[in-house]
């Protein structure tokens, strides 16, 4: 299951969106039905990751983690805690939480959907943290690639 593109839409007064027909798709060819929404960790924005991909997440975290360490158990239940089950309606359609959208920067109508392969993020249509400039993203995938070659 991948996603990708970078999609802008509109969310209504009530804070619904409809996720992306091509995300839609890739979603129905999977067999997901669920959703799990949770701010990102590392930037202000959503991500929204199929049941099958966010079960893997988790496993993988649980399994690196000791349940009789007070800082892992904090650290799981910071990762598993604030976050949203999602089921679309059936025109598409899911309800993003006000506290979720102010988190986000999310202040107006308009978002932007971003596919991240196993995942989607949700961004402010006028957030430009999405993003390095080119010369950052050249500059990065040079040294990435450089890593991997030696």
């Amino acid at each position: 299951m991948r996603f990708i593109g970078n999609i802008e839409a509109k969310i209504d007064a009530k804070g619904r969106a409809f996720l992306p027909a091509t995300f839609r798709k890739t979603l129905q060819t999977s067999g997901e039905e669920t959703l799990i929404m949770r701010k990102d960790v590392f930037q202000h924005c959503l991500v929204l990751y199929p049941m099958s991909t966010w079960d893997a997440m988790v496993d993988n975290l649980h399994s690196r983690l000791s349940r009789w360490n007070k800082r892992d158990q904090m650290i799981f239940r910071q990762f598993v805690s604030n976050l949203v089950s999602i089921t679309l309606d059936g025109n598409g359609r899911f309800l993003i939480p006000r506290q979720y959208l102010e988190w986000a920067g999310i202040n107006d109508q308009q978002v932007r959907f971003i596919g991240m392969d196993d995942c989607v993020e949700i961004w402010s249509a006028g957030n430009d943290e999405a993003e390095m400039s080119p010369e950052e993203f050249s500059k990065a995938l040079e040294e990435v690639m450089e890593k991997n070659e030696e």
